[in-house]
């Protein structure tokens, strides 16, 4: 209810949408799991990726308060855990690199919000109040505090500074470092031009020639 404002009530939650099903569900599978009751808890697994589109393994530890938003798409990995207060978009792969039986799957903090779109690849972090821009694909720890965006992900603070205690939902304002970098770029290059056209006007005037003039008064 809080992190939607599309929902009407509850009622409508409990009828309508797919994450909370999937969840619930995901408690009963993840109970036979742990009673190595294998078979039937992928079964259930099978069952709930059939009727919402979500997919969560039996083995995945899920802490309180996960929100997975429409939901299609959805796949959470064995070996993935996941803090208190997620907020999962479509899409979103916590997915593995190996064929290894060991931990293959993200480890992601608390109150952090993941694209839609986002992969996560791999045995990697995802620290506390972090933030995954939708698409990107993240192969490498991510700091808490921070921003992750682009194709493989990079990792961008606001302003140098740490966001909010609170859960960010604002996933789609999220900086640019490619788009940085070239600004910062062009502003060097505009600096070096200013120099070198003080040094040219510089040097004309002790010698008393003109010894260039601008490309239109030729």
């Amino acid at each position: 209810m809080s992190r939607d404002p599309a929902a009407r009530g509850v009622w409508d939650i409990f009828f309508t949408y797919p994450g909370w099903k999937a969840l619930a569900f995901h408690r009963a599978a993840s109970r036979l799991w742990k009673m190595r009751l294998r078979l039937p808890a992928k079964f259930v697994s099978a069952c709930v990726r059939f009727f919402t589109g979500i997919e969560i393994h039996p083995a995945a530890q899920i802490g309180h308060g996960l929100f997975i938003d429409h939901g299609m798409g959805v796949v959470i990995g064995e070996t993935a855990e996941i803090g208190d207060n997620v907020t999962i978009y479509h899409g979103v792969t916590l997915g593995g690199r190996s064929l290894e039986k060991t931990k293959r799957h993200p480890t992601v903090g608390d109150n952090v919000v993941i694209g839609a779109g986002a992969s996560i690849l791999g045995p990697v972090l995802i620290g506390d109040r972090a933030r995954i821009g939708a698409g990107s694909v993240v192969v490498k720890d991510v700091p808490p505090n921070s921003v992750v965006v682009g194709v493989p992900g990079r990792i961008a603070y606001r302003d140098g500074e740490p966001t909010n205690d609170g859960i960010d939902l604002d996933h789609d304002n999220l900086p640019d470092p490619v788009v940085n970098a070239l600004g910062c770029l062009l502003e060097r290059v505009r600096n070096l031009e200013t120099q070198v056209e003080q040094l040219r006007e510089a040097k004309r005037e002790d010698s008393g020639e003109e010894l260039w003039r601008p490309y239109d008064q030729y």
